[in-house]
């Protein structure tokens, strides 16, 4: 008999264990290709740097000169009140959006496009920054802070720059409560339980009183939806060795 697991629960897609995105701020990324943009550039100004509980990173407000707006990640060193650019002809200055055709190599970028036009995808977390590798006519290689390189669509556009708000792991956490308001900020399964440790009501690796250090954590092959759990056909398991 299969039992309540709290994985099927937030799979299920109930309403207690859906993201609280009515808090944020708004959709961050680029505006959709202009003609002007592809052949040019176009300005916008900086008003304001704001926090979305939804991101890491701190958050740039910036006004076009048609009185639109829209919502960017920051990166070091921009502040309330600077130019910035967008498009093909776009200086390569901190904070500009270019494609990534025209980034010279060794150059950090963030906020990088996985498909022209999808607002950016990739390197959007505080602190961290991409490298252009190398280039061609077909594809731009680009080393992800990961130091895994992936090869991008030349009209991808990415942020000149380092993302802002370095330092933010640095500081402690000190005490559970701020780590479970961190978390539920955004919803994430937080804290982690492990199975042995709970109830045999509540997990299949539960019960007979206290955890079992030895016992196995792989689920059978041809186990039911309800005792599926731990390590689903492992390659390996234990300690890595060095």
């Amino acid at each position: 008999m299969g039992k309540n697991l709290i994985q099927q629960r937030r799979g299920k897609g109930t309403l207690a264990f859906t993201a609280p995105s009515f808090r944020y701020i708004g959709e961050v990324g680029y505006q959709n290709y202009t003609d002007v943009e592809r052949n040019a550039k176009v300005g916008c100004m900086v008003v304001a740097i704001e926090h979305s509980s939804g991101h890491y990173s701190p958050i740039v407000r910036v006004r076009y000169y048609d009185n639109t707006e829209a919502l960017l990640i920051a990166t070091e060193g921009v502040k309330v009140g600077d130019e910035l650019e967008a498009g093909f002809a776009a200086d390569v200055a901190s904070g500009n959006v270019l494609p990534l055709l025209q980034v010279p190599e060794g150059t950090l970028v963030c906020n990088i496009e996985s498909a022209p036009g999808d607002g950016g995808k990739f390197v959007r977390t505080s602190g961290v920054a991409a490298k252009v590798i190398s280039k061609t006519n077909a594809e731009i290689v680009v080393q992800l802070p990961s130091k895994k390189q992936r090869a991008f669509s030349p009209w991808c556009r990415a942020t000149i720059g380092m993302v802002a708000g370095a330092g933010r792991t640095e500081k402690p956490l000190l005490k559970a409560g701020n780590n479970r308001f961190k978390k539920r900020a955004r919803n994430k399964f937080w804290p982690h339980v492990t199975g042995q440790a709970m109830n045999a009501v509540a997990h299949p690796h539960g019960g007979s009183r206290s955890s079992k250090k030895n016992k196995p954590t792989i689920a059978k092959r041809f186990a039911s939806a309800g005792a599926k759990v731990g390590h689903l056909r492992p390659r390996r398991t234990g300690r890595t060795k060095l």
